[in-house]
């Protein structure tokens, strides 16, 4: 896992976020859009969240991240 992947994963798990109509999407959903393991996911929703991009919440058994509009 070097900084390069990391922002890599961040891209892909930005633009699945922006397709979805809601604008958010939990783990499970974004494991399905891009094809990423949780670790990967996990990377990205700190590179997001350091940004100030996305805003991420526990929902019941869920982790879900969200656009900041």
């Amino acid at each position: 896992m070097d900084i390069d992947s990391i922002g890599t994963w961040a891209g892909e798990v930005y633009k699945a976020l922006e397709k979805s109509d809601t604008r958010s999407l939990g783990l499970k959903q974004i494991k399905k859009a891009t094809k990423l393991k949780k670790d990967e996911i996990m990377a990205a929703f700190g590179w997001l969240g350091r940004e100030g991009k996305i805003v991420i919440t526990q929902l019941d058994e869920d982790i879900v991240a969200a656009l900041v509009e």
